[in-house]
């Protein structure tokens, strides 16, 4: 296996590479339906892994479906030391939109279906996707305790090794916690976006990986002409630039960036490697637009 930029993080019986991969592309337009080429997301997959990727993150609300079960023809059996990582507590409807789904009869079946279609007996990691908010991706105060604790049921059934958290705060992850262990969080988190500053130092602090979703913003583009500057000064893109701020960030942010294409893969894998000048890690430390 290659070693990846940033190596490998632990936590409890896991290694994550801090190199992921995020499946989510490798659904139709909209993460709604089949591939457009089913051959290129087949072999993103298997390039991912040969590359030394023992990081994937994935839903089987994408797609419905299409992405766990592009997952298990491409890699099952799957490496012993590959961690999938899938998110329960959403559903699509049949004309793609984002439902929540988090009663604990819908989690169960949700977990029935990750099972199913990824073709294992236990999930390696379950993360309870809570937030949503105006902008759909920022947590939503209130308490999970209920939907987590249905969750850490099917842990103890042994459907679940290990539980995570989505688009949360600190207090969710705090009651989270005191129901059952959690291994990694996952939020929306970028170069703009700060608000989880303090919150990825003290997950760091109690040895908890963090996940940050949407380097360049997702479906709302990033707009910044100071990356854009940066990126024109390093002599690369911004997207290199927005992966390396996010690797160079917290040894226990693990990076997992999307893509349908075996070349941008390896582009997204040599961002990672990307040393960034103090100079300008000031400046993009400067750009946030709600720390």
């Amino acid at each position: 296996m290659e070693t990846l930029p940033g190596g490998t993080y632990e936590v409890a019986d896991l290694t994550f590479t801090r190199v992921g991969y995020g499946a989510m592309q490798l659904a139709g337009k909209g993460v709604f339906g089949p591939p457009d080429d089913h051959d290129e997301a087949i072999a993103v997959l298997r390039a991912a892994v040969d590359a030394g990727i023992r990081h994937i993150d994935t839903a089987d609300f994408y797609g419905p479906h299409v992405t766990n079960q592009l997952i298990r023809e491409a890699l099952a059996p799957y490496p012993d030391d590959l961690v999938i990582v899938t998110k329960v507590g959403a559903v699509r409807d049949d004309s793609g939109n984002w439902l929540h789904a988090r009663e604990p009869a819908q989690l169960r079946t949700q977990v029935q279906e990750n099972l199913t279609n990824l073709g294992v007996d236990a999930l390696d990691v379950v993360n309870l996707r809570w937030g949503g908010g105006a902008d759909g991706h920022s947590a939503v105060a209130g308490s999970l305790a209920e939907s987590f604790g249905a969750l850490a049921e099917l842990r103890e059934e042994g459907l679940i090794r290990h539980l995570g958290v989505s688009t949360v705060d600190a207090a969710q992850i705090a009651e989270a916690r005191s129901i059952a262990p959690v291994v990694t969080v996952q939020n929306w988190y970028n170069v703009a976006k700060r608000r989880d500053d303090a919150l990825v130092a003290d997950l760091h602090e109690q040895g908890i990986t963090y996940v940050p979703y949407w380097p360049l913003g997702g479906f709302s583009p990033l707009q910044s002409s100071e990356l854009d500057d940066v990126a024109k000064r390093l002599g690369t893109t911004p997207m290199a630039v927005a992966l390396a701020w996010l690797a160079q960030r917290s040894p226990n942010v693990l990076l997992i960036p999307g893509t349908s294409s075996v070349a941008h893969l390896r582009d997204n894998i040599a961002a990672a490697a990307l040393e960034l000048p103090a100079d300008e890690l000031a400046i993009l430390d400067g750009i946030a637009d709600d720390a």
